[in-house]
């Protein structure tokens, strides 16, 4: 039987289990966010998944809803609260994510769900992102996560697509334990979060992903 048969039922057993073991840590994270930021604990988005079918994934909020006079959001970096700083930096934001993968949704490993405003803004390369499900960490996020191009992270992506396997997940589940007890690559190198992708980029060469083994 090959992996990718046995990929979904790991998530499931592996992902239900860190649930029950991390059920005294996430209530308490999801107490500290209605403590510090209100109702709702929980962000919710419609990202695209397997096959670029939408699902709503779930994560710790990190900002706040805080407005100008105008009634506008204000920017990220003012609505980041030091609550959401922490979460971020410990990736504790992410564990709500545990409960798509047992949905069936996400996957422990495998490419990150970005917006679905992305997706006729890819090229046919860079689709192929979606072609596995998306996970909670991937390759890319091991490779520099928000500091590396967007270029490089879609060519990251897709070279992991085809070199999937079980002695991959498991490096870069490892990998993703130590990444975030340094806390690298939280943030892109200017701003809090990635910047928006365009598209018109052209991703064929899949050598980005080999040459970080």
């Amino acid at each position: 039987m090959s992996y990718r048969t046995l990929k979904r039922p790991l998530d499931l057993l592996l992902a239900a289990a860190a649930l029950l073991l991390l059920a005294p840590l996430i209530g308490l994270t999801a107490l500290a966010v209605r403590v510090t930021m209100g109702a709702p604990v929980l962000f919710r988005q419609q990202r695209p998944g397997l096959r670029g079918v939408p699902f709503t994934m779930l994560k710790f909020r990190t900002m706040s809803d805080a407005r100008d006079a105008a009634g506008n959001l204000l920017p990220d970096a003012q609505r980041l609260t030091r609550l959401g700083r922490i979460l971020r930096a410990t990736s504790l934001d992410e564990l709500p994510e545990l409960i798509n993968v047992v949905r069936g949704e996400m996957s422990l490993v495998g490419p990150r769900p970005l917006l679905m405003a992305y997706l006729p803004r890819y090229n046919a390369q860079q689709s192929r992102r979606h072609e596995v499900r998306p996970g909670i960490t991937g390759w890319a996020q091991v490779n520099g996560r928000n500091a590396i191009s967007w270029d490089d992270k879609f060519a990251l992506d897709v070279w992991y697509v085809d070199h999937l396997s079980l002695a991959l997940d498991l490096r870069i589940l490892a990998l993703t334990l130590w990444k975030v007890l340094r806390r690298e690559g939280i943030s892109a190198t200017h701003s809090l979060t990635m910047v928006e992708f365009m598209g018109n980029a052209c991703v064929a060469d899949t050598d980005v992903g080999k040459a970080q083994r």
